[in-house]
């Protein structure tokens, strides 16, 4: 079920797109999945209702503001290293508030969105059942700086605008409010890892064994903050192992979420 969603911040009112998944299915639990860095409705494809279907659950998508069909990024702005906190305190409350779930969600991250999830924890104790995230980010290492700059390179001169312009209503406000906030001398120093101890639900972190994005530091890392931490790095695995190992994910969240819950 397609919808939209009006919403208030700090930095005004937005428009987000958003679709349920099984909103049937009263009594049920609930998984949020939170998009990748160029990510949209669009771009989870069919898995969120594979995965609602595998786990007989209700789900909610959404794409950020500056993504997909949602309230587009203004020209002149530009995001602060700060704009991942900035979504997990503000952004993400106001859409859950909207949606009027009736219990606290599961959040399904990916990347970007696995860092939000890990951040709306710290921030928001209680207001999530727990966490699945692939391929998250905790710092920045130079592998994910490269890769963004060859992304930036695919978009202006090879053929990455063109095959985002299909999931999103303005391209240059998804593609470019991330690189360049990435790519920002500033970002250099972001870092979740302070935040993490503050997480008090449960928490599965996924990454692939080939991603261009980011080494397994990453997951480890939430494990030394968070010692019940669940890891699984997976072979022949890329930045997106819900696309890569499909199949294999569904049966680590099922099985992940019935032990927790």
């Amino acid at each position: 079920m397609d919808l939209w969603y009006d919403i208030e911040t700090p930095v005004g009112a937005l428009r987000i797109e958003a679709r349920q998944i099984n909103p049937d299915r009263a009594g049920r639990s609930w998984v949020v999945f939170l998009h990748e860095g160029l990510g949209s409705v669009a771009l989870w494809r069919d898995f969120p209702q594979r995965l609602c279907n595998h786990l007989d659950c209700r789900g909610l998508v959404y794409s950020r503001p500056g993504y997909g069909r949602s309230t587009p990024r203004p020209a002149h702005e530009r995001w602060t290293p700060a704009f991942m906190h900035d979504h997990a305190r503000w952004v993400l409350p106001a859409v859950l508030d909207a949606a009027g779930l009736d219990r606290p969600p599961w959040l399904f991250g990916h990347s970007d969105g696995g860092s939000i999830a890990l951040l709306h924890a710290a921030i928001h104790p209680g207001a999530q059942a727990g966490l699945i995230v692939l391929a998250p980010h905790i710092f920045v290492e130079a592998c994910s700086i490269e890769s963004i700059q060859k992304a930036r390179e695919d978009y202006e001169h090879g053929v990455l605008r063109e095959r985002l312009s299909r999931f999103h209503d303005d391209v240059d406000s998804a593609f470019y409010g991330w690189n360049d906030a990435w790519l920002a001398p500033a970002f250099a120093h972001w870092s979740i890892d302070a935040e993490l101890a503050r997480i008090q639900v449960p928490v599965m972190a996924v990454m692939g064994q080939d991603d261009e994005y980011g080494t397994a530091a990453q997951i480890e890392g939430i494990a030394q903050r968070l010692p019940g931490t669940e890891l699984h790095i997976l072979a022949a695995c890329g930045h997106s192992p819900h696309r890569d190992q499909a199949e294999r994910v569904l049966e680590l969240t099922r099985a992940f979420i019935e032990c927790s819950a």
